[in-house]
């Protein structure tokens, strides 16, 4: 055997997703294509991302390229946005800048969790959880979401935890459901990973991902377990609200709830860990640039019309869908029950959306609304169509 053994599991993991990609490269050959697979933009990137990224990329300094860590001015910007946002004592010491949410997550599994620990997902969830875990030699768990409603089902999280469990992972708003789940929720859940981590005498660790915070509808309000549970840590990528997922940036933040000698104790080793795990750093320019991007956002009014669009018509079409409190996708049973079949029958006229037997949910699937207006529009009678064709053979 050539590779290691968690080299062969994180492949295996991320083998659904590839063979979906190989399945569906049609897409790139045809520019008709109406494609609601991936969160990729559609249209030009917001001015004011080329803008900071242009401003940034001319040197002020013999070392303006140099080696970067966490940027002392990055990391104040970014703990006064959480101080604004969450309400919570955020300092700059709290806040390691990482590559996208990707370098953050890897950043807290390399942090709080040995080999061999436990990690508890959600069902369905974000689906780079699993083959993340296993290149850390950690060990997957999953908790089902509500079955009906995707609502955080503390009760399968708690049935989910063992002696060897270290991190549970939420996520909110959620991918790919879009539920965004209330300061309620988080309360319960503090109360369940407390009374567990007394019950095994090992503190169990929530880790916070939230790369759609700020994209929320209808004025949803946002909470994050960080207020609720002091053991927390956040991961933020800032590609989704700028809907730029290939510049690469994002941070880990250690909740301010933490006792004072843990956050030091914590504080101390972000930068260590953060070149250990390969030079988790965003580059020199997407740093300079957090000042600008911190303050940018992709359209949210022209989302929410996409969102009810496509919601509307799914809807009429006799399409059991998930109405979305935030993120950019809509989240829906596959009419008949079978994603496959449903997006088979998609593809033949040209429509791309995501099965979700990525997400170990073979009955649903995933539309993600960054596409255009006009290729919704276009789309829309198609899916229309195949539903009704799959409602009458069930």
């Amino acid at each position: 055997m050539v590779m290691s053994a968690r080299a062969m599991a994180a492949k295996a993991a991320v083998d659904v997703v590839t063979t979906f990609f190989g399945r569906i490269q049609a897409i790139a050959d045809d520019p008709e294509a109406m494609d609601f697979t991936f969160g990729n933009p559609h249209e030009m990137a917001l001015p004011g991302l080329s803008a900071a990224l242009s401003a940034h990329s001319r040197p002020r300094s013999v070392d303006w390229f140099a080696y970067k860590t966490s940027e002392r001015p990055a990391q104040e910007v970014v703990s006064a946005g959480l101080r604004s946002e969450l309400g919570l004592a955020f300092d700059p010491e709290d806040i390691a800048m990482t590559q996208g949410a990707f370098g953050a997550i890897s950043l807290a599994f390399a942090l709080l969790a040995d080999a061999g620990d436990e990690v508890v997902i959600p069902v369905p969830g974000w689906f780079c959880y699993e083959p993340m875990l296993h290149a850390a030699d950690l060990v997957t768990v999953g908790a089902a979401l509500d079955a009906e409603t995707f609502e955080l089902d503390v009760d399968a999280i708690a049935r989910a935890i063992t002696a060897r469990t270290r991190v549970v992972v939420v996520n909110s708003p959620a991918n790919p459901t879009g539920r965004v789940y209330p300061r309620s929720a988080w309360e319960e859940l503090a109360a369940v990973l407390e009374r567990a981590s007394r019950t095994h005498g090992r503190r169990i660790w929530l880790l916070s991902d939230e790369p759609y915070r700020r994209i929320r509808f209808d004025g949803v309000e946002f909470a994050s377990p960080a207020g609720s549970y002091p053991w927390t840590v956040i991961a933020y990528s800032y590609g989704k609200v700028l809907l730029a997922p290939g510049q690469r940036l994002g941070y880990f933040a250690l909740s301010p709830l933490i006792p004072a000698a843990e956050r030091e104790e914590l504080r101390a080793a972000l930068m260590p860990l953060g070149l250990a795990i390969g030079w988790g750093f965003p580059d020199a320019v997407m740093q300079y640039s957090v000042p600008e991007l911190e303050t940018l956002s992709i359209d949210m009014g022209e989302l929410t019309r996409k969102r009810d669009r496509m919601y509307g018509a799914l809807t009429d079409a006799g399409v059991q869908v998930t109405r979305p409190e935030g993120t950019f996708y809509l989240w829906g049973r596959a009419p008949g029950g079978d994603a496959g079949a449903f997006c088979t029958a998609l593809e033949a006229r040209g429509v791309y959306v995501m099965p979700g037997t990525l997400f170990d949910r073979p009955q649903h699937f995933r539309i993600a609304l960054t596409a255009t207006m006009a290729t919704i529009d276009r789309a829309i009678p198609h899916l229309g169509e195949v539903a009704a064709q799959l409602h009458d053979r069930a």
